[in-house]
């Protein structure tokens, strides 16, 4: 099934980009969250709006991107958690929470969906999560994950 994304999908593409997927994934994925939208002819337009729309963006966002970088690597987040006597965490942090300790620690505001953890933080101490500001640009982050009291 030929779709027009509409976010950015991991793996899949950015705004704007016509891809060819498999019609489950398509329908039972992407379309009910908003992800894409079928392609059409009238589509094309579309398209285009979000293109044009990307590309005044681009610059603009990348010099926001690489400021924001400089702030997320300076600063090392901490992330208050339930845990256990061990040290191991009653589930697992979050992306949400990840993003939310960001802007409570006062080095920027982030989206979580743009937190990319590469295993489940399930134990207290020093971990680094990677940030995908910008097609361009990610930054590492430095998180401090501390049992709550």
């Amino acid at each position: 099934m030929k779709i027009i994304l509409t976010h950015e999908v991991a793996g899949l593409g950015a705004p704007g980009d016509v891809v060819e997927v498999k019609d489950g994934y398509a329908r039972n994925f992407l379309l009910p969250r908003k992800l894409a939208t079928p392609w059409t002819k009238g589509g094309q337009k579309q398209v285009d709006a979000i293109t044009k729309a990307r590309a005044t963006r681009a610059v603009q966002s990348l010099e926001h991107a690489q400021s924001l970088k400089g702030n997320l690597e300076a600063s090392v987040v901490s992330v208050s958690v339930r845990a256990g006597e061990s040290g191991r965490l009653f589930g697992a942090v979050t992306t949400a929470e990840i993003a939310e300790a960001v802007k409570a620690a006062g080095a920027g505001e982030i989206d979580r969906r743009t937190v990319q953890v590469a295993q489940p933080i399930r134990n207290v101490g020093n971990h680094e999560v990677s940030v995908k500001l910008h097609p361009e640009v990610e930054a590492k982050l430095k998180l401090n994950v501390v049992p709550a009291k």
